[in-house]
């Protein structure tokens, strides 16, 4: 394992099967949590964002040409599985770009990601063992790369990643997932409603990560939080805006009601 934290995210960043990530994520978070993963100063700096490691499968389509399935078959109900495992693999490169890209932070940014990573690890495995009772695997159907390209378009600018991926694009999940656990309930579908259980508590967190660092750099940077907010919505995200919100979540996840307003208003 690499000394600095820097070159271990950068390897859990290079790995591109599911089990060398997911293997790689582990042993780094365990070995941060230790102390054994030193933040340099003096680290070569991040090279220019570029696609994560990836498995051949699943091949990445745009969004349009990913076919719509209900929940009702069983085929359905793996489709659905693969594209959340999907979001989550993503979302350990995701974590991990956070801790590698952006650089001379307070020691609990990294602290946030590097467990966020974890987390996320940890959900794809979940998922992915629920697939393979679905009698399907990993890469089986395909996905798209919309998470990623938001990464792409944030990598010059702490700020507006934080504002974009964990507060636009991964907190989607905290407005839908509890109508898919309601469903999946309602199916008798009782191990993936856990499994989502699981998933959209810890969401929670993440988002508040990502909102409490979006606060820190504004203030940093003495910008107002609130129309910095609507600005970089306007700029990156319309296209990806989607009501209706979960205000209860999102409000535990470190939403203002200047926000929420801002997101209903933009989505509408």
């Amino acid at each position: 394992m690499p000394g600095s934290l820097f070159d271990a995210a950068r390897a859990c960043l290079d790995a591109a099967s599911p089990e060398a990530k997911v293997t790689a994520t582990f042993a780094a978070a365990e070995a941060f949590a230790r102390g054994d993963l030193s933040i340099t100063d003096d680290a070569p700096g991040p090279v220019p964002i570029r696609m994560p490691g990836r498995p051949e499968r699943p091949l990445l389509v745009h969004p349009r040409d990913l076919p719509r399935r209900g929940f009702g078959s069983v085929e359905g109900r793996a489709a659905f599985i693969h594209a959340i495992a999907h979001i989550e693999f993503n979302a350990i490169d995701l974590a991990w770009d956070a801790a590698y890209r952006f650089r001379g932070l307070p020691r609990e940014f990294y602290v946030d990601w590097v467990n966020v990573a974890h987390d996320e690890a940890r959900h794809f495995v979940m998922l992915r063992e629920r697939l393979r009772e679905h009698g399907h695997d990993y890469g089986d159907f395909d996905a798209h790369n919309g998470l990623w390209e938001m990464a792409e378009k944030t990598a010059h600018d702490g700020l507006a990643r934080m504002a974009l991926v964990p507060r636009v694009l991964e907190a989607r999940g905290l407005d839908v997932t509890p109508g898919m656990i309601v469903k999946l309930r309602s199916l008798g579908d009782e191990a993936t409603a856990d499994i989502l259980e699981v998933i959209l508590r810890e969401e929670v967190a993440h988002v508040a990560a990502g909102s409490r660092w979006f606060r820190w750099y504004c203030e940093r940077e003495g910008v107002d939080p609130l129309p910095r907010f609507r600005e970089l919505l306007a700029e990156y995200a319309r296209a990806v805006l989607y009501g209706p919100f979960n205000h209860e979540a999102r409000s535990a996840a470190g939403f203002g009601e200047d926000e929420l307003a801002a997101l209903e208003r933009l989505a509408g």
